[in-house]
């Protein structure tokens, strides 16, 4: 499944077949030997709610909570007659609210923490300003025009991403990266290096909503926020700034697409 660009490998283990979904994860994600794909998700029993998200990044660490990931696990079980189009779902000892549609999914998720701006980091020779947010994920976010003139499709992504994601002010569990720009027509337009997948991808759940946060705090853009990916998809973040500043009732509406279903055989 496709969310925004963020590709995935879905699979039902609610009979608990697939023991090891690090090791998994690692093969399948694999897109010269496997499948392909940022990572795997595994919908699991829940007595909570009507299942439980399992997410493994490609290199088979556990990835946490991802948005993406959550938006095309909705749609699946959905689907799959596993829940209705309004249903709640477990990942990371929190329950998550989605409604499934035809355009698109919307998400509830959990409340950022450790919302830190403007921290400065020596990166590669130079000092580099960005701001820190977890959103069910850790990210850093860099505005483009603090690394290159160039604007954002300059950026060394790559490069630049790794070099932070592994800074030692993140030891040891490093951070996601995602770079931004805010165009005239007021969109925030993102490039990430996602943590795990080691490398840029095309689109960024938990990103785009740190991304939206950091660009309504630092250049006061107006709720709902949309977040163009680099696949060029559309994700609308949405949330509420309370008198103390605090932000709450977070929501990521975007696509979902089921590219192709198949077998793959366990070893």
């Amino acid at each position: 499944m496709s969310g925004a660009g963020n590709d995935f490998v879905v699979a039902d283990n609610r009979d608990g077949g697939i023991g090891d979904g690090s090791a998994l994860a690692r093969r399948i994600c694999d897109r010269h030997w496997g499948v392909g794909a940022d990572g795997l998700l595994l919908l699991e029993k829940s007595t909570v709610a009507s299942y439980k998200m399992m997410y493994y990044n490609a290199d088979g660490s556990y990835g946490g909570m991802c948005g993406n990931g959550g938006r095309c696990i909705a749609s699946y079980a959905v689907a799959k007659g596993v829940a209705g189009s309004d249903h709640k779902f477990e990942a990371l000892d929190h329950i998550y609210h989605a409604e499934v549609a035809e355009n698109g999914v919307r998400l509830a998720m959990k409340d950022p923490s450790a919302l830190r701006l403007g921290i400065m980091l020596p990166v590669a020779g130079k000092r580099i300003e960005g701001s820190f947010v977890d959103t069910g994920a850790p990210h850093m976010v860099v505005f483009a025009k603090g690394v290159t003139r160039k604007g954002l499709e300059a950026v060394d992504v790559l490069a630049l991403g790794r070099a932070i994601r592994t800074h030692r002010r993140f030891r040891p569990a490093g951070t996601n990266v995602n770079f931004i720009e805010i165009g005239s027509d007021k969109f925030v337009r993102m490039r990430t290096y996602e943590r795990g997948v080691e490398t840029e991808t095309l689109a960024c759940g938990t990103g785009s909503i740190a991304a939206a946060i950091v660009a309504s705090k630092i250049a006061g853009i107006r709720t709902p926020i949309t977040v163009v990916a680099r696949s060029k998809s559309r994700l609308m973040v949405d949330f509420e700034v309370k008198e103390e500043g605090r932000i709450t009732n977070i929501t990521l509406t975007g696509p979902t697409e089921r590219v192709f279903e198949g077998e793959f055989e366990i070893r």
